[in-house]
């Protein structure tokens, strides 16, 4: 009795319509996923939580990184995440920098002239505003000690 007959024109157009919507709210989802920045928390959390002089690599999958000392932002065509470092604070590592050296393998003492000009390093690089920079490799954390000046490197 209140059925419609599935002839009249008025179903079809509403079949249609719901098909324009269900395939406009397909169409308009990320075709990616937002990059994975628990993952990379967790690998400087791991080289961070070291006693030892540790190094470790994390691959990323996004379009750029915003590198502070205590949270990380990645962003891609699918999003934005953020997470947070347990074992903080870390030493955001700016390229071109004295620091980049260390954290690509340069032994501290013989990047800087002494332990203090190197804890001064650090300050800076931790007291610095993070800027968004875009991703050319992957994260690299490192984990070094020079007489007494202990640090966890993070660049990418």
């Amino acid at each position: 009795m209140f059925d419609v007959p599935f002839d009249a024109w008025y179903a079809w157009l509403g079949v249609a319509l719901a098909s324009v919507a269900v395939f406009g709210t397909a169409w308009s989802l990320p075709a990616t996923p937002p990059p994975d920045a628990a993952g990379v928390a967790d690998t400087v959390d791991s080289v961070a939580a070291s006693d030892h002089p540790t190094t470790a690599e994390h691959p990323l999958e996004a379009a750029t990184i915003e590198l502070g000392p205590h949270r990380l932002e990645l962003r891609n065509d699918g999003g934005a995440a953020h997470a947070t470092f347990a074992f903080g604070p870390v030493t955001p590592v700016g390229r071109g920098s004295r620091l980049e050296a260390v954290l690509y393998g340069t032994p501290p003492e013989r990047a800087f002239a002494s332990p203090e000009a190197f804890k001064q390093a650090l300050i800076e690089a931790r007291t610095r505003e993070p800027t968004r920079t875009s991703v050319e490799r992957t994260l690299v954390a490192r984990r070094v000690s020079w007489e007494g000046v202990d640090a966890t490197l993070v660049g990418a």
